[in-house]
């Protein structure tokens, strides 16, 4: 038997029960339709996004939320220190780091 068919079961019964849980029932698919649509896809992002910059190393070419790119130079549990040019340094937080472009410009 799939869900439905229990949920029209139920809304069959002579006491009125049934009614109650069928009135319920759209706000039970929306709360469904949010998770599927909203709250598990961005769990995901964000577990990937903690993945992502678990795994930088030193040497790696990275664009900062700003839109600054630079060259890993060091990095820490919290931050980590980039070379844009020049002989700048420059030291942010790990979550400030966006994107790689070290695999971007291998591929080229």
């Amino acid at each position: 038997m799939n869900l439905l068919s229990i949920l029209l079961m139920f809304g069959g019964s002579e006491n009125g029960e049934g009614s109650q849980i069928m009135n319920f029932l759209p706000l039970i698919l929306i709360i469904v339709v949010f998770y599927l649509f909203f709250i598990r896809p961005q769990m995901k992002k964000s577990k990937d996004q903690r993945k992502f910059r678990e795994n930088l190393q030193k040497g790696n070419k990275v664009v900062t939320i700003g839109g600054l790119h630079g060259k890993i130079l060091e990095i820490t549990d919290t931050t980590v220190t980039l070379d844009v040019g020049n002989q700048v340094r420059l030291t942010f937080e790990k979550s400030a780091i966006a994107m790689d472009t070290s695999a971007q410009l291998e591929s080229k």
